[in-house]
Parts: structure tokens; C-alpha cells; sequence
């Protein structure tokens, strides 16, 4: 069975099911992606948009919520996060037996993602609403690199055409970026080794980057976003995909040296903050665990350093199609999810749990943060208003600034002038 869907660049065939599209291995190293892929978060109805949707498109979509009714039922029955060893053993069993539905499942999906390639344009703008709710279902991986593409827009970029030229030169960034590839997924089979492919072709694309970028030239966080792109497809097209989020989504604003931004993200976090957990945040401002000290990697990152890849990635697409809005919601519901827990902890003990304990909670249930990041109260209009008031708070600190700057310049010329005038005297 295979489906080969056209590629928007006229480059012939995209990959069949067996092969990656990427010279790097997948994240979706484990058996949950397979479950994830697929598995429900917020509901899908196959009548969502029926009116734009043949027949088959709408049998495909009933077999999906099907299987996604069949997977959340047995994924209830999983080891809950908490649970005890007496539970394991039902839970390898009911795994096996949703396992055993995903063969059909995953050739419905693949028949399902590859007219959605195919007729991109037109779901972009007559199924708008039942493409957003599929993509936080998980984009299966074997598309994500066409699909990536196609939502930022980066399929036909003349930047691509520089990116040979750029490797020639030399950039003022490249011993800071050498020093930090290493640091950059280091247990990921792909850019293990200094002379890995995955560390040469990462070097590549963040020096290329910082050659068309000279005002951002490189940061830190920006290598993991690159190494994702990385893993799902070729250095030219994850430079390209890279230019365009740093354009399009916030990022470029997020890694400037000043880092104002991340002020604004940060910012509006704290209301959201205040206004859903009142005694969290309370808790928080008592122990002194600011917020930035938690959720600035949540931003930089777009939990890519929080998370394991496969959890990580669902983020990711849904970042691909919705922007930012996603780093609120997922921060959020995580303070939600373990709000009993961090209360009773000092700031030491809170930064331990962020650590090690939040990280692993969802391995085997992304779908479950991913439903309640949804359920999280986000209002576009308040987020715009917050933004106007931090603009003001900034403006109004740097007309003080400038105004502390001149009274010293003042002092100091006065100092000066009592000085001479002490000499003639």
C-alpha cells in the first residue's frame, strides 16, 4: 500500500511510508507515537465542515473517531502516572490490544494526510476548521516535513537558493555555535559525535542563519527549533522553514539581544497566572520562584528542552499552525496538572520538580496535556491589551532611565563647576 502525494515544489514523489524524508532519524523514537499520532485531543467531529467533505473524506474521518474512542477508553485503563505496579500488567495488555487496531488506523490516516497534501489549498481554505482539529491529533510523522512546509509557507523561498553561497562565508558566530552543538540533544542518535552528521548540518544552518540575521546572529535556544527541523528534513529546506519562523512567528522578536519579547511572554503569562491559580501564584511570589525561572525555556524552546521529542513534537505542530498561543496554553496546564503538588513545596523543592518530575508526566498520554491546554482560558483581546501595557511600563522605565541619566550628567558638570571655582577662589 502506498500513497504519494504531490509535492507543491514539483519535485516528484514524496517519500513512501517505509522511508523518512529526512537524512536524520524520526523523534518519535517510541511505540506511544504510533497511539499519539492518531489519538484524540480536543474532539474532532467527522461533521465538522461535512459540507466541504466527500464521502470517503467523511467514512475516513468516522473510522478515526472510532479508533480515537477505542484508544481513550483503553488509555484509562493504562498505569495512571501515579499509580502502583499492581495496574502494569492490565495495561500491557490493553495496550496490545488498541495496537492491534492501529494497522488499519494508520493506513485510514495515511490515506486521509495525503489528500490533505494533495488539495492543499483547498483545505487551507474551505476545511480550515477540521485541519486545525487534525493537526492537534498529531501530524504523522512520515508528513510532517511536507506538512511543516506548507503552514509556514516555506516551500518556495529564494532564500533556499543563497543557502550554498552562505556556507562559504565566514560568520563572526561560529565559535559560539561550535561550542553549543554539542549541548544541543545530546542522547539523539543523530547529532551524537563531534563529527556527526546531525552536529555538521546543525552548524550549517544556524551559521546561515546568522549570516542573513547579522542583528539576531545566533542564540542558544534557536539550535533545538533547528534541530527538530533537523530530524524531519534536509538542511536546506529546515534552514528555509527556520528563516520563516523566525519571521512570522515571534521567534526573531523572542532571540533579540534584548530579549524584549520574552519581557512581553513573560509578562503576559503572569496575568494569566493570576487571574486562573490566585493561590499558586501566591505561593510562588512567597517562595520568590519567579517566572521567568520556570517558563523563559518554555518560550525560547517551545518545550523542546521540557519535554521527550514525542510529546515535544505534538507541540510543535500545533505551534506550526497556531503560533505562540500554544506556549501559554501547555505552560498553564501543566501549572494546573501539579498545582496541589507545588504548593507544598519550598522554591528548592519547585525547581526539582520542574526538573524532573513535570518532564516525564505525559510520555505515554500527550493527548492528555494536549486536551486540557485547551481547555485553558486564553483571550486574543486581553493578550493585546497586556502587550500595549508592558510597552508603556517599558517606555515609561526607559524615559526614567534617561532622565536619571541626565540629572547625573547635570551633577556631574555642577560638580566640575564648584571645583573650578574653588581654584579661583
Amino acid at each position: 500500500f502506498q500513497v504519494r502525494p504531490r509535492n507543491p515544489r514539483g519535485l516528484g514523489a514524496l517519500p513512501a511510508p517505509t522511508t523518512m524524508a529526512s537524512p536524520a532519524v524520526s523523534p518519535d523514537s517510541s511505540s506511544h507515537e504510533a497511539l499519539s499520532s492518531v489519538n484524540s485531543a480536543p474532539a474532532c467531529s467527522p461533521t465538522s465542515d461535512s459540507e466541504n467533505l466527500s464521502p470517503d473524506e467523511l467514512e475516513l474521518l468516522a473510522k478515526l473517531e472510532e479508533q480515537n474512542r477505542l484508544l481513550e477508553a483503553d488509555s484509562k485503563s493504562m498505569r495512571s502516572m501515579n499509580g502502583s505496579r499492581r495496574n502494569s500488567g492490565s495495561s500491557l495488555v490493553s495496550s496490545s490490544s488498541a495496537s492491534s487496531n492501529l494497522s488499519h488506523l494508520e493506513e485510514d490516516t495515511w490515506i486521509l494526510w495525503g489528500r490533505i497534501v494533495n488539495e492543499w489549498d483547498e483545505w487551507r481554505k474551505k476545511k480550515e476548521k477540521l485541519l486545525k482539529e487534525l493537526i492537534r491529533k498529531g501530524i504523522p510523522h512520515h508528513f510532517r516535513a511536507i506538512v511543516w512546509q506548507l503552514l509556514c509557507s516555506a516551500t518556495d523561498m529564494p532564500v533556499k537558493n543563497q543557502y550554498s553561497e552562505l556556507l562559504k562565508m565566514s560568520s563572526p558566530c561560529e565559535k559560539l555555535i561550535r561550542r553549543d552543538i554539542a549541548r544541543t540533544y545530546p542522547e539523539h542518535e543523530f547529532f551524537k559525535g563531534q563529527d556527526s552528521l546531525g552536529q555538521e548540518v546543525l552548524f550549517n544552518v544556524m551559521k546561515a542563519y546568522s549570516l542573513v540575521d547579522r542583528e539576531v546572529g545566533y542564540c542558544q535556544g534557536s539550535a533545538f527549533i533547528v534541530g527538530l527541523l533537523l530530524m524531519q528534513m534536509p538542511e536546506e529546506e529546515a534552514f528555509c522553514v527556520f528563516v520563516r519562523l523566525m519571521q512570522e512567528y515571534r521567534l526573531r522578536e523572542l532571540f533579540k539581544p534584548s530579549m524584549a519579547e520574552l519581557g512581553l511572554c513573560i509578562y503576559q503569562f503572569e496575568y494569566m497566572l493570576q487571574e486562573q491559580l490566585p493561590e499558586l501564584n501566591i505561593h510562588f511570589r512567597s517562595q520568590s520562584f519567579l517566572t521567568s525561572m520556570y517558563a523563559s525555556s518554555w518560550f525560547l524552546t517551545l518545550f523542546l528542552t521540557t519535554f521527550p521529542l514525542p510529546v515535544a513534537t505534538r507541540i510543535f505542530d500545533i505551534f506550526m499552525y497556531e503560533g505562540l498561543e500554544i506556549v501559554f496554553r501547555v505552560g498553564m496546564a501543566l501549572l494546573q496538572f501539579n498545582q496541589a503538588e507545588l504548593v507544598q513545596l519550598d522554591m528548592e523543592g519547585m525547581s526539582q520538580y520542574f526538573q524532573k518530575v513535570i518532564p516525564h508526566q505525559f510520555d505515554s498520554c500527550p493527548d492528555k496535556l494536549i486536551l486540557r491546554a485547551f481547555q485553558v482560558k486564553y483571550n486574543p483581546k486581553k493578550m493585546k491589551r497586556l502587550e500595549k501595557e508592558y510597552a508603556a511600563i517599558k517606555n515609561k522605565e526607559m524615559e526614567e532611565q534617561i532622565e536619571i541619566k541626565r540629572l547625573r550628567t547635570e551633577n556631574r558638570l555642577l560638580k566640575q563647576r564648584i571645583e573650578t571655582l574653588e581654584k579661583v577662589s
